[in-house]
């Protein structure tokens, strides 16, 4: 078979010439598609793993997030319990120390009334002597009874040092015009000198002594100097044990 070389020739061209246009128009659009086709792989493969890494971000904010949250909730936990505590303690001392005022009132009032029961007695003691003994002077109530009341009244102006007579005579202030001497019963004549002469030593005065009678003083006397009083009766005696007995109640 002989061999037709232009013909060959010419085929070889035709495939040159068909290889250069599938190249021009066809192979570089199929290479530019696919170049378009990777990039937009590639952007979105990119795209996915911003949003990969993103959302793994978010994540482990999350989780932080989440950490951070269940250490606050623990310690607000513990600081809740530890309010509690405090507060716990602090109305249990604020109990305790009602219940001790409460204690202390108790036996204050316990105290107290006890207290009061003893003065009730104490005053119903004193009350009940102070009758008997008010009953007991009006019975003694006799010229012999203010005889020795006598007696006493002139040992105790004889036993006056002559600074407390000077005290006494201070006072009166004003020098008065007179002494006045009250008797439950009638003086004798010797009593009134013996008493107007010490009357007259103690006071340092001239005045004159006027002597009375008053019944009301039961046994007794009552001297009067200006300011100075010296009650030594049964009726000042009485009112004595009435007002003891009255103050210690």
């Amino acid at each position: 078979m002989e061999v037709n070389w232009s013909t060959f020739l010419l085929e070889i061209i035709n495939f040159l010439v068909l290889v250069w246009i599938l190249r021009r128009f066809l192979y570089r659009p199929v290479l530019d598609v696919i170049a378009r086709r990777r990039k937009l792989i590639e952007d979105q493969l990119a795209e996915a793993h911003q949003v990969q890494q993103t959302a793994e971000s978010l994540q482990a904010q999350y989780e932080h997030r989440l950490a951070d949250w269940e250490k606050e909730r623990r310690q607000a936990r513990d600081n809740l319990a530890q309010e509690l505590e405090g507060e716990r303690a602090s109305q249990l001392s604020t109990l305790q120390t009602t219940l001790e005022q409460e204690r202390e009132k108790a036996h204050v009032a316990q105290d107290r009334q006890r207290a009061e029961q003893q003065r009730a007695i104490e005053h119903d003691a004193l009350r009940q002597g102070a009758a008997f003994s008010s009953r007991l002077l009006v019975q003694a109530c006799t010229p012999a009874l203010e005889e020795r009341l006598l007696d006493m009244l002139v040992e105790e102006l004889s036993q006056l040092s002559e600074e407390q007579a000077a005290s006494l005579r201070q006072q009166w202030g004003e020098a008065p015009q007179g002494i006045e001497v009250s008797s439950a019963f009638e003086l004798s004549d010797q009593q009134r000198q013996r008493l107007e002469r010490l009357l007259r030593q103690v006071s340092g005065l001239g005045v004159p002594i006027r002597f009375s009678r008053n019944t009301e003083l039961l046994a007794g006397l009552h001297v009067v100097i200006g300011a100075w009083v010296l009650a030594a009766n049964v009726r000042d005696e009485l009112k004595g044990f009435a007002e003891f007995a009255h103050a210690a109640r």
